[in-house]
């Protein structure tokens, strides 16, 4: 490799697992197949399970309670639930700058205080929290402070698009010298509030009054034949839904068996969620299309992910109000405003199944619908297998070490002052080239839903649930628990997973009801 290479990390928000159209879905997301039908796509890539252990694991190469970011941004005060990056682990941009790389990020940070200049970008612009309002500019930051800065007339912001102007303003300063550079590119959508432009949005109103049964249906056909899953592969029922906190429970309903004003008031919530997913491939077309025209798209590293499952929060209608989670019903005229700057919704959970098809659960759970990602990769200078598909297991732990292996950056053993835990994952190089891999061990835990992957062997929990045990390579959606057939298989990987737990800080951690604050216990949760 004469010159290393450029990198376009792509990170999208609430993406369930089958929502691109190379994936099986029914939205049009021609930017993003287009890079997977050139290029690689992972059907068993794993995230971790929510939005912010995600980032915290993808941007430093550690699981998400080793780098200080096990839940939340809430400080618990144990070691793997600080809220934010400790200085025990380094951002890939911190490692990248090191092998002279320009680093910049365009999007959603969303690990903590301690922000992305102080965590080795030069520049940034979007979100340093989490969700927010998708039409409103005042939301979005630009560091550091003082920095060129787009200017948008009212009316005329769209967070998505905004995030792309100023990526490609980010991609226009790198040109000024020879360096190469580092784009995180991590769009806030299609995370909730369900908010679009109209036109988006009425590209879809009627797509989804078939229902979610019929989407799933849909789906899975597609998913097979584009070979994402297997040809025997089985629908799960429709999924339960939990919020312990507000207490709520239930099966996702048959969608005939829905009031049609209920109908009505879905179909636009699934709209807009579409809507937000074609206008980000758009956008994404957009970067590319600037890669190309400027001859860099052969020897650019573009990897496209989403940060966890399907969201479903939090039952079948979705919600209008984050704070109470209570549900309006929009009936007549009141249905053209949604997606409008005055809406907040979310879609709820049986679109979040139709998202996660064909797979079990979604956000927040260890179960295959709330960890995986349809990851793609695309490089032509060095990806070998156009077009291909790849099974093997993977997980966002692997970038830290995919780029070092490429870029030829130096991992630290110490960083300003602080010494820096090795590095978890693997390389992607050698599925980029199509070499065989080993079996490995790669391990989950968010909200004390948690599991373990052992080649083909999964061992899954629902927090204060039995461990189920399922056979991955021929039940990917998890349907046939073996648990009573293998229980020495089951006493090893719990007790493998218990190592893994203790060795990366999931152990101790403060439980936060109200009366174990007040008393101010740390202690282990039997899981």
């Amino acid at each position: 490799m004469d010159k290393k290479p450029n990198i376009l990390l792509i990170l999208a928000d609430d993406l369930g697992f089958s929502d691109l159209g190379c994936f099986g879905s029914e939205i049009n997301t021609p930017n993003i197949d287009q890079l997977a039908n050139g290029g690689l796509r992972f059907t068993q890539f794993y995230n971790s399970a929510r939005c912010c252990p995600s980032r915290a694991s993808l941007l430093s190469g550690l699981y998400p309670h080793q780098a200080g970011v096990g839940e939340m941004t809430e400080d618990l005060e144990t070691p793997g639930y600080r809220g934010y990056l400790k200085d025990q682990c380094v951002t890939l941009a911190e490692v990248l700058k090191g092998g002279g790389y320009h680093t910049y990020l365009s999007g959603k940070w969303h690990v903590g205080e301690i922000g992305p200049i102080e965590r080795g970008f030069d520049d940034f612009y979007g979100m340093l929290g989490g969700f927010t309002s998708f039409w409103d500019k005042s939301e979005y930051t630009r560091l550091p402070k003082g920095r060129a800065e787009r200017s948008y007339q009212d009316g005329e912001f769209y967070a998505t698009d905004a995030i792309t102007d100023h990526a490609l303003d980010f991609i226009k300063d790198s040109r000024e010298d020879s360096n190469p550079y580092f784009l995180y590119l991590a769009y806030n959508a299609p995370h909730f509030p369900l908010q679009a432009p109209k036109e988006e949005i009425a590209k879809y109103e009627k797509v989804y009054e078939k229902g979610w049964d019929k989407i799933r249906e849909e789906r899975l056909e597609r998913m097979k034949k584009l070979q994402i899953v297997d040809e025997d592969t089985q629908l799960t029922p429709r999924s339960e839904y939990w919020d312990r906190d507000r207490n709520i429970q239930g099966t996702n309903p048959a969608w005939d068996s829905i009031d049609p004003d209920r109908q009505k008031d879905l179909i636009k919530r699934m709209a807009i969620y579409a809507a937000m997913v074609d206008r980000m491939d758009q956008n994404i077309g957009r970067v590319i299309e600037n890669l190309r025209e400027n001859g860099e798209l052969e020897n650019t590293l573009v990897l496209f992910c989403s940060d966890n499952g399907a969201c479903a929060e939090w039952d079948p209608w979705g919600f209008d109000d984050w704070i109470t989670t209570s549900n309006f019903l929009h009936r007549k005229g009141d249905l053209e405003k949604m997606g409008g700057p005055e809406s907040y919704h979310s879609y709820g959970s049986g679109w979040a199944n139709a998202c996660s098809t064909p797979l079990r659960l979604y956000k927040h759970y260890g179960h295959e619908g709330g960890i995986s990602t349809p990851l793609i990769a695309h490089w032509p200078e060095s990806i070998e297998r156009e077009g291909e598909i790849d099974h093997r297991p993977g997980h966002f732990i692997d970038f830290m070490a995919t780029f070092v292996d490429i870029t030829g950056a130096p991992y630290p053993e110490n960083y300003r002052g602080s010494k820096i835990l090795p590095m978890e994952g693997e390389s992607l190089m050698p599925a980029f080239t199509g070499e065989e891999s080993e079996p490995r061990t790669i391990c989950y835990e968010h909200e004390q839903h948690c599991g373990i992957r052992q080649g083909k062997w999964k061992l899954s929990k629902v927090r204060e649930m039995d461990w189920e045990l399922y056979n991955i390579d021929n039940d990917r959606t998890e349907l046939h628990n073996l648990k009573d057939d293998y229980p020495e298989l089951i006493e090893k990987m719990k007790k493998d997973w218990e190592e893994w737990a203790w060795r990366t800080d999931v152990y101790p951690r403060k439980v936060k009801s109200k009366v174990e604050k007040s008393a101010s216990i740390i202690f282990t949760i039997s899981y």
